[in-house]
């Protein structure tokens, strides 16, 4: 399987990707093609993020972009799983990787696919507060519809499980879909800038304080009042 191709499997022919995960078929292989591919495209789209600050920064948001997705994935995979086993799912822990995975794939694709208007308003100079919750509202919506796709994957993985504990790993979907959001946006914060302020020198790392939400609440007062 082509590593690049494989997100184009998953939003052709879901069903069957799905079912090959659940049948245990190729998993390693699987696994290293989204790898590859989330890290491709992720990469393209935090170089144009950061190209709003200066080529430095564009580079340091190329690298830290990929970083973010695959270190959240690999704090927040192991209690997805061992919650699932323990509430009846018979799935092995490269299988709720790959499922994740798949989630991550998605949402990287889409924002690869958003790129172009990212960068349209990045030239339009539209100021750094709107390119700032621009950016947040593409990663929400990336992120949404990757969860939809792990909902969806793990309802075709579980189905010949019985229901065993379904509805209790059902809860605990939605409640891991929440923490892996937090967490997400917390080491997004930990290791921003990501754009950088075009007043300030570029930045490989800030001091560490505040959070995430009082950033995006700042820029939409800010927004609002210019």
């Amino acid at each position: 399987m082509n590593n690049l191709t494989i997100v184009e499997t998953i939003l052709r022919d879901r069903g069957r990707f799905f079912a090959e995960i659940r049948e245990g078929r190729s998993i390693s292989g699987k696994i290293q093609a989204m790898l590859l591919s989330c890290f491709v495209f992720l990469a393209a789209y935090g170089f144009v993020m950061g190209a709003s600050h200066s080529i430095p920064q564009a580079l340091s948001a190329m690298l830290k972009l990929p970083i973010l997705f695959l270190l959240t994935l690999a704090i927040c995979a192991p209690s997805l799983h061992f919650f699932n086993i323990l509430f009846g799912s018979k799935q092995t822990l490269l299988q709720t990787i790959a499922l994740i995975l798949t989630a991550i794939s998605t949402s990287s694709v889409l924002l690869f696919s958003l790129a172009p208007i990212t960068l349209f308003f990045l030239l339009t100079n539209s100021g750094y507060q709107f390119y700032k919750l621009l950016n947040v509202v593409f990663f929400m919506i990336a992120g949404s519809l990757g969860a939809v796709f792990l909902r969806q994957g793990m309802h075709v993985v579980t189905e010949l499980e019985g229901d065993e504990g379904i509805q209790t790993r059902r809860m605990i979907f939605y409640l891991w879909v929440l923490v892996y959001g937090f967490v997400g946006s917390q080491m997004a914060w930990t290791i921003s800038p990501f754009m950088g302020n075009p007043n300030d020198s570029f930045m490989l790392m800030k001091p560490l304080g505040g959070n995430v939400y009082a950033d995006i609440f700042k820029a939409l007062q800010e927004l609002l009042e210019s």
